[in-house]
């Protein structure tokens, strides 16, 4: 059986670690396509270097450009792969643009569509992730779940139960396989800055990176949490810092160059907080027992709000960053560990495929 996976950003390189050697202990036959979504050598190279991942059969160069025209490009550039191929299936993970574009060119091609964390809702049509979460679920065969709630959103929607298949987290396969080899790194900065308590940042999305109110509140609210609270620690993602310089908005925190998977588990490891916008990141501080200001009105994982792992932080309200932190600091236990499964959903996943 041939397998064409469509990647492009660092959560998607994580999560098909753990399936691409899923899929190949069974002998499927995988071809890897990075669109180059994540275009920066630290947001992507580095990836399949630490985690083994399988050689791309196609790096494509559809990075830096807006959401219309990365689809377009991706659309234009995956059809003649995809016809050379000839694949039994696609594989698509998450909601980013290469996600949707995977989705659309496999429909295009009448391929089987297979989508791993299927069933996400934010219920925020501002977002992009959104619409292409939708959008790809809509056009999928097997639509694989990480929680009961995913699989309920599906079934609300109109979604066959036979289509659906909850398998739980491949993040936490993927963190189960690699956190005995998370380390330190020389461009993480010096190893005494992580003795003591400090906050790991990470910033993103287009929501809070694309207007400069709002940019300009979150830089406010970290630089003064980084002065009064404990020192922050920010691996730079490159869109936030061309925001940050197109706005003239200047942060005061530690700030370092993108890091990987490796490099930012031990991060995890070491860290008193996170404050994220990441979907991932927020996942992955609950499997490290690190409570986590969610910086976005609404999360697609509810259930760490539900929990009280995670608390939400919403630019558009202008709370306060510090009182906000500092309760869910207080008041974090750490939980259960099988809310997103047992850390087999890669296993899962490959079973259900037959």
């Amino acid at each position: 059986m041939k397998v064409v996976t469509v990647v492009g950003a660092r959560p998607q390189f994580i999560k098909s670690a753990p399936v691409s050697r899923a899929l190949q202990s069974v002998g499927y036959q995988e071809f890897v396509i990075h669109t180059g979504q994540h275009y920066d050598p630290e947001m992507s190279t580095v990836f399949f270097e630490e985690m083994s991942l399988p050689k791309p059969y196609a790096i494509l160069n559809c990075g830096n450009l807006s959401r219309d025209a990365m689809l377009s490009k991706m659309k234009t550039d995956l059809k003649p792969i995809f016809e050379a191929i000839q694949p039994d299936m696609a594989l698509v993970y998450g909601d980013t643009n290469s996600t949707l574009a995977g989705a659309r060119m496999a429909q295009e091609c009448n391929v089987p569509l297979i989508h791993v964390e299927a069933g996400l809702r934010s219920y925020n049509l501002e977002m992009p992730e959104e619409h292409n979460r939708i959008e790809s679920d809509q056009l999928s065969k097997w639509l694989f779940t990480p929680t009961s709630q995913a699989s309920e959103n599906l079934k609300k929607e109109g979604f066959s139960d036979n289509a659906i298949t909850q398998v739980g987290d491949v993040m936490l396969d993927a963190l189960q396989m690699f956190r005995s080899k998370a380390a330190h790194t020389l461009k993480m900065g010096p190893h005494s800055f992580f003795n003591k308590p400090f906050a790991l940042v990470t910033m993103h999305r287009f929501e809070n990176i694309s207007q400069p109110e709002r940019l300009g509140f979150l830089v406010r609210e970290i630089n003064s949490f980084h002065r009064n609270v404990m020192p922050v620690w920010m691996p730079l993602h490159p869109a936030t810092a061309v925001r940050l310089e197109e706005f003239g908005l200047k942060l005061e925190v530690k700030i370092a160059p993108p890091v990987g998977y490796l490099e930012m588990l031990w991060a995890l490891q070491q860290t008193t907080l996170v404050l994220t916008d990441s979907g991932g990141l927020q996942k992955e501080a609950y499997y490290s027992d690190k409570p986590c200001v969610t910086l976005r009105g609404e999360t697609e994982w509810i259930e760490l709000i539900e929990m009280g792992a995670s608390v939400l932080f919403d630019p558009n309200k202008t709370e306060k960053l510090i009182p906000t932190a500092r309760g869910i600091i207080s008041s974090f236990k750490p939980g259960s560990k099988d809310l997103y499964g047992a850390g087999r959903a890669s296993q899962a996943i490959v079973a259900a495929l037959g």
